[in-house]
Formats: structure tokens, C-alpha cells, sequence
């Protein structure tokens, strides 16, 4: 067994692959040894992978129901046996709420992340490659979205669409992809006049098709790290619209909503508030480890810097 393994090891590292199957897979086991010799990125990929599964098993894991309470006989009783983490106001199970809330908090970032990323990328390779006047006009647009904090400018849209998680998602999707189009940009300036682009455009190439089909793929490493680090302000942003009433709109579990129901009870049932931001800290904890192990797999460049 352990020569068939180094043998494997030994296909996979080879400097002269017979494929591009065999290139692709070397190049993803380097960066997975990357990877997995960060042990802090290892902890952020296990508290990912966790809240992967409390969102998908949370109907099975969650102790009660997440919308109807007890309120008679279990408002806001404290972290005990029945109740592993208290109950709130209303007499819900904050863990089951908790647990049911994580489906909301990957809705979010998946979807801004699903809408926002390829925005960004087209608007970055495109600049970057025309240029001229075209580049002069995407960026300058794009610094005027860059010039207002995203929060603010978060709720400025979800203000003029209404409150609601579906408009909360929109809102922080079209305020967060000007950083992905700089990134964009910048890796599009260094490629395109490189020697592979030029013999694509001697083949007779359009330039739709060399944005599409060569100059984006270069781009798509860069910017899942940017978005993976991003991941945690879209949840506290996320976090922040539910706080004020503008995201997810009562019952449903929305990690911010439940901290401002619970703040008015943060000096004796300290549990209600404590419970959601504490989640919301862990879960932007593991974005940032799982980013920074990225940025160090798939750009060894930069990871000294």
C-alpha cells in the first residue's frame, strides 16, 4: 500500500504531466499540502463544513421548534438542561433558533457571493482588457461605490426596495462587488498583453471571447479568496440590517434580529443577545482562517507578505 501511495504522490507531483488531467489534479494536491499546513485555515474549513451541516440537518438537530414558544411557562429561562443555551422572550429554544438561523446566514453570503463575485469579474476584465475610455467609465463608477461604507449604502438600498431578506440580499450583493472588480482589473493589466493572450488574438479571437474564455479563468483564484474573506463582513452586514428591522422580518431566525430582541434584556438574561453574537463572531472567525489559508494555497506569492 505505501508504494502505491508514493507512487500516486509521485504522479501527481511530476513536472511533466501527460495530461491536463494529471496538471489540474497536481496542481490541487500542492495546494491542498498548502492548505492543510495551516492549521488555523484547517479550524476555519471545520467551523465552515459544521455550519454546512447544522444548515443542512437542522430540521434533525434542533431540540424544538424555532418559531413557536412556550410563553407561559418558559420565557427567558436561563442555559439549563431543557434549554441548552435559555429561551427568549417569546419562550423559544434559542439553540434550536440558532441552529435554524445558519440556513438564513449561508443563504446570504452564498447568494451575495453568487451575484456579486461574477458582477465584479466582468466589470474588472472587461476594463482592464479594453481600456480607454471603457476602463475610465467602469472604474469611475466603480469608485462611487467604493466612496460610501457599505453599510450605509446597504441601507440606503434596502430602504428605497423595503425591508426583507430577499431585498437585504440584493442590497448587499450590488454594494459589494466594486473590491472583486478591482481585483479583476489588476490581474487583467498583468496578462493582457502577455505572450499566451497575443497568439490568441493571432488565432483570430474576439475579444469577448479572450475576456471569457482566457482572461477570466486567470482571474477566478484571486477572487474566490477575496470573496472568502469577504464572507464575514457580508455577515456582519447581513447582521447589522437585521438588527435595525430592515433584513429578515420576524419569526424567522435571522442571527442580527435576535441580538435586538435580546437587547433589551443584556444586563439579567444576558443569554438572549450573547447567544446570536457569539454564533455571528465564530462563524466570521472561521471565513477569515478558511480565507487566509486560501490566499496562502493558491497564491504562495503573497502568502510571505
Amino acid at each position: 500500500m505505501r508504494d502505491v501511495t508514493m507512487t500516486r504522490r509521485e504522479w501527481l507531483l511530476t513536472d511533466r504531466p501527460q495530461s491536463r488531467m494529471q496538471a489540474r489534479l497536481g496542481r490541487a494536491y500542492v495546494a491542498w499540502r498548502r492548505f492543510t499546513a495551516n492549521r488555523l485555515a484547517v479550524i476555519g474549513l471545520v467551523i465552515i463544513l459544521g455550519l454546512v451541516v447544522l444548515a443542512a440537518f437542522a430540521p434533525l438537530l434542533a431540540p424544538h421548534s424555532p418559531y413557536i414558544g412556550d410563553l407561559a411557562k418558559a420565557r427567558l429561562l436561563s442555559p439549563g438542561p431543557g434549554h441548552w443555551l435559555g429561551t427568549d422572550d417569546q419562550g423559544r429554544d434559542i439553540l434550536s433558533r440558532l441552529i435554524y438561523g445558519s440556513r438564513l446566514t449561508l443563504q446570504v453570503v452564498l447568494l451575495v457571493a453568487v451575484i456579486a463575485a461574477p458582477i465584479g469579474l466582468l466589470v474588472g476584465t472587461v476594463a482592464g482588457y479594453a481600456g480607454g475610455w471603457v476602463d475610465a467609465v467602469l472604474m469611475r463608477i466603480t469608485d462611487i461605490f467604493l466612496a460610501f461604507p457599505k453599510l450605509v449604502l446597504a441601507l440606503a438600498f434596502v430602504a428605497a426596495l423595503g425591508p426583507g431578506i430577499g431585498n437585504a440580499i440584493i442590497a448587499i450583493a450590488i454594494t459589494s462587488w466594486p473590491p472583486y472588480a478591482r481585483i479583476a482589473r489588476a490581474e487583467t493589466l498583468t496578462v493582457r498583453n502577455s505572450d499566451y493572450i497575443l497568439a490568441v488574438q493571432l488565432m483570430g479571437a474576439s475579444p469577448w471571447r479572450i475576456v471569457l474564455r482566457h482572461i477570466m479563468p486567470l482571474c477566478i483564484s484571486s477572487l474566490i479568496v477575496r470573496v472568502t474573506l469577504d464572507m464575514a463582513g457580508i455577515i456582519l452586514t447581513a447582521a447589522g440590517l437585521g438588527f435595525l428591522g430592515l433584513g429578515a422580518q420576524p419569526p424567522l431566525p435571522e442571527w442580527g434580529a435576535m441580538i435586538a430582541s435580546g437587547r433589551r434584556f443584556i444586563l439579567d438574561q444576558w443569554w438572549v443577545a450573547a447567544a446570536p453574537g457569539f454564533a455571528i463572531l465564530i462563524v466570521s472567525l472561521g471565513f477569515n482562517l478558511l480565507g487566509d489559508g486560501l490566499r496562502d494555497a493558491l497564491d504562495p506569492r503573497g502568502s510571505g507578505q
